[in-house]
């Protein structure tokens, strides 16, 4: 399974473990982290690992499966028998829980607002992270573009290229809202600022880390922000392969 993986494979032997560049970006609700993510990832020639979509995956089985979201016991025994697929091709991008393709519901607001309850509990992090980890290691691309909340922290802290992806709350919430044309402004905003505030409690994704790049893309449109980031990691390999 070149472009996929899934949570039940932890016996798959890992490739290019040390040989894998890897881009972790990290960035609040709204700064465009995944399609931006995406989207360089395709023009680098990398894989693409939408974090993000992998703890909304979890969330919708949870619901799907009737498993209370308050109860955290609850949540981390389910995530033992979570089976997800995720593509990480940038063109060919997927996610599927079981045999079910779930790539547009886990965008659905039910889903959005159950995230929150799982993510704040450290076992269920833990676990998804030894996933992510496991994907990074097992990407046959010569690099992958990993995008979330505590990549440039946590689970790719050591990665070569580490970007924190903002913008003004006033630029996420409008390019938020576009995207999610069936609601209102004022419940794009609200639900931007519950995930950031839920997210905060756990993990620092407002403030670049030390050796973390700060990409403000406020008054950047999508293609300048692209290729922000492929600048970047154009010049930090070319310094990797000149030794500095």
């Amino acid at each position: 399974m070149p472009d996929r993986t899934n949570t039940q494979h932890e016996n798959v032997a890992d490739v290019n473990e040390s040989t894998t560049f890897v881009v972790a970006v990290d960035g609040p609700a709204g700064s465009g982290k995944s399609s931006v993510s995406k989207a360089a990832a395709a023009a680098l020639g990398y894989a693409y690992l939408d974090s993000g979509a992998c703890y909304r995956a979890l969330a919708w089985s949870l619901l799907e499966r009737g498993i209370d979201l308050e109860d955290p016991a609850a949540a981390i025994e389910a995530q033992k028998t979570f089976d997800l697929d995720i593509g990480t091709e940038p063109d060919d991008y997927f996610v599927r829980v079981g045999e079910i393709d779930v790539t547009d519901a886990i965008r659905e607001p039910r889903v959005t607002n159950a995230v929150r309850h799982i993510s704040k509990v450290p076992e269920v992090r833990a676990g998804l992270t030894a996933l992510f980890r496991h994907i990074i290691r097992a990407t046959p691309n010569p690099g992958i573009v990993v995008e979330g909340r505590d990549i440039t922290t946590v689970v790719a802290s050591d990665a070569p290229v580490r970007i924190l992806l903002t913008a003004s709350e006033e630029a996420r919430m409008a390019r938020r809202s576009k995207e999610l044309t069936d609601q209102s402004a004022a419940v794009v905003g609200e639900q931007l600022r519950s995930r950031d505030q839920a997210d905060s409690r756990v993990v620092d994704f407002m403030n670049a880390a030390d050796g973390v790049l700060t990409l403000d893309s406020t008054e950047l449109d999508f293609d300048q922000t692209v290729h922000a980031v492929v600048e970047i990691v154009h010049t930090q390999t070319a310094r990797i392969s000149h030794g500095r």
